[in-house]
């Protein structure tokens, strides 16, 4: 069998090659990060898309988020919103931070509010050992808890929105975004161990944990590590932790090493702070992220630039092994079948199969930022000619998470995913 799968995947890669043009211009990495130069570069442009062609795509999928019939988005109230994961029916911290990274990334700054108001009034913890912390998942009533703690890549998040918020929209306005970052990030440190709660990062480790409790503390999720987040943090907080951040940036990049397989860049949905996967954790939904996250800390630092472009060859090749058209959403770490298929969703929003999703298809495609192998280019034309936003033929539609990173991903190959203005 495994003989067999090999002279498979062969023969889809011999068959990708193929189909592409090998006149193609090469489409070489800026020679300097945006830190450096200011600059962002439009990927889709170098590619030969016209500037409405790359506006009408963004918009296309931001509308179906945010303004569609089966859109995730929901205005509440006079000054509020969240933004909702439609085939589970609850409210995520992901989602919320999601949408509000989106929301200054696209200077929507009403939007940005209503969703961090949102948050504060119905998943932020008002009282006990895990006040201030954010309930990863409640009901969109607002009144009830689906789940009871948090998840750490929220917070990650919502500190760094909040850091870019006040970059580009400043801090004299209705909310002053600097203020709410460094109380939120005061409220991470005060939690050590006492009553079961614990910073979001693993502080002997210095890595970011699963969820900020004692139990979960002992893991992570490779997907939550971004190691340029640490460095807004330690430019932007003025907290007096710029060396520890910057410390946690470094580390995270090198736990990235570790974390994504050496021959496929393939990494599990959980894995212990040596990379080991947690209980045969394998590669899927969460792990979809990481190639993105990888690409953004490569376009804006570039201090791991060697070894991120032998990652981004890699996983670019395992994704067209199957082809570029065809490559499945889960897998074992070895690039094979995964042992199970990860189910997602409820009724008619179930996903029980494997699928060609967009949303692998777009975080994939991120990884051309990286590298000009034979690959990149044709995923990401795969991507803008291809795929669209909308239900699989099976019925299945995810509006919320393919919607949220296939709408990063466009953002960050448009040069429109940005750490200042």
């Amino acid at each position: 069998m495994k003989k067999f799968r090999l002279i498979a995947m062969l023969f889809a890669a011999l068959m990708t090659f193929g189909s592409m043009n090998c006149d193609a211009k090469k489409l070489k990495p800026a020679k300097k990060p945006s830190i450096e130069s200011g600059k962002y570069r439009n990927y889709l442009k170098e590619l030969g898309y016209s500037q409405k062609q790359i506006d009408k795509k963004i918009q296309d999928v931001y509308y179906e988020v945010f303004e569609s019939e089966r859109r995730a988005y929901q205005d509440v109230g006079p000054d509020m919103g969240y933004v909702s994961d439609v085939k589970n029916i609850d409210v995520r911290t992901e989602g919320q931070s999601y949408g509000m990274m989106i929301a200054v990334q696209m200077d929507k700054q009403d939007k940005f509010d209503r969703i961090w108001r949102w948050t504060k009034e119905y998943m932020m913890v008002k009282q006990g050992p895990r006040k201030g912390l954010i309930d990863w998942s409640i009901n969109p009533d607002g009144k009830s808890r689906r789940a009871g703690g948090s998840a750490s890549d929220g917070e990650l998040y919502f500190v760094t929105d909040l850091l870019l918020a006040s970059r580009r929209w400043g801090n004299d306005g209705a909310i002053n975004y600097l203020a709410e970052a460094q109380e939120l990030l005061n409220v991470l440190f005060s939690k050590d161990g006492s009553d079961g709660v614990t910073n979001i990062i693993n502080m002997e480790h210095k890595l970011i944990n699963f969820c900020p409790d004692t139990r979960s503390n002992t893991w992570t999720d490779p997907s939550y590590h971004l190691p340029a987040f640490y460095e807004i943090w330690a430019e932007t907080a003025q907290d007096a932790r710029e060396d520890f951040y910057r410390e946690c940036a470094q580390l995270s990049r090198e736990f990235l090493h570790k974390a994504c397989d050496e021959k496929t860049g393939l990494n599990p949905d959980q894995c212990q702070f040596d990379g080991t996967p947690n209980r045969g954790s394998e590669f899927h939904y969460d792990s979809w992220r990481t190639p993105m996250n990888i690409a953004m800390d490569f376009n804006w630092y570039r201090k791991d630039a060697q070894w991120q472009k032998e990652y981004a060859d890699k996983f670019q090749k395992t994704m067209a092994s199957y082809g570029i058209k065809e490559f499945p959403d889960q897998f074992a770490l070895d690039g094979g079948k995964p042992g199970y298929v990860m189910s997602a969703g409820m009724g008619q929003y179930r996903a029980t199969a494997l699928r060609h999703s967009i949303g692998l298809v777009a975080t994939t495609a991120t990884l051309g930022l990286i590298t000009d192998n034979e690959y990149s280019q044709a995923i990401v034309r795969h991507l803008m000619d291809d795929m669209v936003l909308e239900p699989y033929e099976d019925g299945y539609y995810d509006v919320y998470y393919d919607g949220l990173v296939t709408l990063f991903a466009l953002l960050h190959l448009s040069g429109n995913y940005r750490m200042d203005w």
